[in-house]
């Protein structure tokens, strides 16, 4: 593959330096990087493949000569610069939120709808960290049975609200430990330590929050479902780092819990970790700094009608990389 200048927006940030790292794992094609961020940081150097590359400040002039960009900013920043770097030539994998649900710019998990990143415009959308690895386990059933329907529960990790996040924790739990007062808990609403916060993002209609309704928009398009029902619930928890997700699909065709996992263990990008009397299921421990979905707690519900096709499990995954930076690279490898 002939290598490419690649440039990461949002370098210094959790997911950018995330991107810097998956970029190295997977030997992406590399001839020169762009590493973009604030003026303050401008100047600084960042490590890749052994080398110290100077930090440019993120500028639409600072996209010349780019041929694709790897978005880690937040969405104002994303709808400002990427955009620019466009009309200079380049194709933008973005990680924000900026432009999932435009009707023409594709919104690609690579296992499942990797062939819409053809049809880009310049621009393709990482989708949000839960509709990545909610979907990862619930495609491979939905191509067996055909999905109708999901009941999601979440228990989001710090560090899905970025550094910020993960330093707050990290601060909480040693107050907490020493018996002191928290005291401010920015970025979160409330002390996260020895808690547990049932939203994340602003509520919306019908009293869901942004982030739940994520996985019905976004799973609706990458899925090519545009009658999917879903009911999500998401809640930040005391967890460093790595999702789970609790998931009921109903399905338009029978499947039993023996037949799922014998689909998941043959299905790329997830593991099946289902052995109950071994006490194995995904835990967020197990699946943080890899890029593999484990599923497990895979099981019949009970509270469904009998004309009514519907399973349970518990699936967990490493929300900085396969719910955002590893995602991120892997179609900036379909670009080559």
């Amino acid at each position: 593959m002939a290598g490419k200048v690649v440039a990461i927006l949002g370098a210094t940030g959790v997911v950018g330096r995330q991107m810097l790292q998956c970029l190295e794992e997977r030997n992406y094609p590399v001839d020169r990087l762009v590493p973009l961020a604030s003026a303050r940081s401008a100047g600084k150097t960042i490590a890749f493949r052994g080398e110290d590359v100077t930090i440019a400040e993120a500028t639409p002039d600072a996209f010349e000569g780019v041929d694709i960009v790897l978005g880690a900013a937040d969405d104002a920043t994303a709808k400002r610069l990427l955009p620019e770097a466009v009309k200079r030539g380049a194709v933008c994998v973005d990680n924000s939120h900026a432009f999932r649900l435009e009707d023409d710019v594709p919104l690609v998990i690579p296992e499942i709808n990797g062939k819409d990143a053809a049809w880009h415009k310049g621009i393709i959308s990482n989708p949000n960290c839960a509709t990545i690895i909610g979907l990862m386990p619930i495609w491979p059933l939905h191509e067996v049975a055909g999905l109708k329907r999901m009941i999601v529960s979440t228990y989001q990790a710090a560090s899905g609200a970025g550094m910020p996040g993960l330093r707050e924790l990290e601060r909480e739990m040693a107050v907490v430990a020493a018996g002191g007062e928290v005291g401010e808990t920015a970025p979160f609403a409330y002390q996260l330590a020895a808690n547990l916060i049932p939203q994340i993002g602003g509520f919306k209609d019908e009293m869901y929050t942004s982030e739940e309704l994520k996985l019905q928009n976004e799973g609706r398009k990458i899925c090519h479902l545009p009658n999917l029902r879903v009911n999500c619930t998401c809640v930040r928890v005391p967890v460093m780092r790595s999702h789970s997700e609790s998931i009921t699909a109903e399905f338009e065709r029978p499947i039993s819990p023996d037949e799922a996992r014998a689909v998941l263990e043959a299905a790329p990008g997830v593991r099946v970790v289902d052995d109950p009397e071994a006490l194995r299921y995904p835990m967020p421990l197990e699946t943080s700094d890899q890029d593999l979905i484990f599923v497990g707690r895979i099981r019949r519900d009970l509270s469904a009608p009998d004309d009514v096709h519907a399973l349970t499990l518990f699936c967990c995954g490493d929300q900085i990389r396969k719910g955002a930076a590893t995602n991120a690279v892997q179609i900036a490898e379909l670009l080559v």
